[in-house]
């Protein structure tokens, strides 16, 4: 059975990322790629309660699970899921599970004030019992080459950030678009990232839906 999965981005430079890791990681499963970008512009500008109405709207036409790629309105959209009838799942719960089990001092690096509140919530939420002490900054300037499609310049700003952490367990990078810069920074410290380990466990779950249809 070929397993299918619906993924919502807010910006269509997410589509190549993790139609690559499919091919790479996830050959044969099916990914259908929905991109509405004025979400997350709704969502900066008037907080992420204020796009629940067309996130509802759009997940309640999903055929199975749905992988949220936006750090910003993950948290909005997965507790949308016993509304919609469907998973609604966020890229980063397990970057972050993961993150809580490698040590207790985590750097969080966003590119976007807006998802530095989100990512330190689902940080605490997963950390549970455990100790973590949350450090959390945006880099500066990167966000505007984002937007002007200066990808490799985005990244290198990034990676850049990623070098200038000290005394962190583990550097968190909390938007999936920030996800190359792992590979150009040179720290020591673990770096993770959200697309690969969100789409595997996304997947997972869309497999353990049809075995159960």
């Amino acid at each position: 059975m070929v397993t299918g999965l619906t993924l919502l981005h807010t910006s269509p430079v997410h589509v190549p990322v993790f139609d690559a890791l499919r091919d790479r990681e996830h050959p044969g499963a099916v990914l259908r790629h929905l991109v509405v970008p004025e979400l997350l512009d709704r969502a900066r500008a008037q907080g992420a309660e204020s796009v629940v109405a067309d996130l509802r709207e759009l997940l309640a036409g999903s055929a199975g699970p749905v992988l949220v790629t936006c750090s910003t309105i993950g948290a909005v959209a997965e507790s949308l899921t016993g509304e919609v009838g469907v998973p609604v799942l966020r890229v980063d719960r397990p970057m972050a599970a993961a993150a809580v089990r490698t040590g207790p001092r985590i750097t969080v690096l966003a590119a976007l004030e807006s998802t530095l509140g989100p990512t330190e919530a689902l940080l605490a939420e997963e950390a549970g019992g455990r100790s973590a002490v949350v450090t959390s900054r945006v880099v500066a300037g990167a966000w505007d080459r984002f937007e002007a499609g200066d990808t490799a310049g985005y990244l290198a700003l990034v990676a850049e950030a990623v070098d200038a952490v000290a005394d962190a367990d583990v550097i968190v990078l909390a938007q999936a678009s920030m996800a190359g810069a792992a590979a150009l920074a040179t720290t020591p410290a673990p770096v993770l990232s959200s697309p690969a380990p969100g789409l595997a466990a996304a997947l997972a779950a869309a497999r353990a839906a049809d075995c159960r249809g």
